[in-house]
């Protein structure tokens, strides 16, 4: 993973209380990951010869590859990162929340459908989350996430 990407992202739970630093798009893991799968398939010239006959676009795939690495790298919802018009960003931050798990409203609120929403699909690609439960100051459960993190993945620059 990028470690600018990682740096910049490590830090932020957002507002939804899922942790940036664990999302491939802004940590740079997807940049990353990218890159290391053009540079291999250029090299076994996957992208010349590879399964043609079942309809692999090799050519479509590479460009497909190059997308993604252009890519803007997320700088997390805290530093004006993520959906811009994001209604649990806009709620928590109205109410003077670091995120939903703080708040008390939790069980009648009008954004959960939102909020389960963009959390089950975090938790689906293995992203961390802070659940109500969590009473951990947010940078304890960084630094435990980021051990978590590097255990998953050892080759991030986590």
């Amino acid at each position: 993973m990028e470690t600018k990407a990682f740096e910049n992202v490590r830090n932020q739970i957002g507002f939804c209380g899922i942790w940036c630093g664990s999302c491939v798009v802004g940590n740079g893991n997807l940049k990353d990951l990218a890159k290391r799968c053009e540079h291999i398939i250029g090299g076994y010239g996957v992208d010349e010869w590879g399964a043609e006959d079942q309809g692999f676009n090799g050519q479509g795939f590479m460009k497909a590859l190059q997308s993604i690495q252009e890519i803007p790298i997320c700088r997390g919802c805290l530093k004006g990162g993520g959906k811009t018009d994001c209604e649990i960003r806009a709620c928590a931050s109205n109410r003077k929340l670091s995120d939903c798990m703080e708040c008390n409203e939790t069980k009648t609120c009008g954004k959960q459908e939102a909020l389960q929403k963009v959390r089950t699909g975090a938790l689906r690609v293995s992203m961390m989350t802070k659940t109500e439960h969590e009473k951990t100051h947010n940078q304890e459960l960084v630094k435990k996430w980021t051990v978590e993190i590097k255990s998953r993945c050892p080759h991030c620059g986590a």
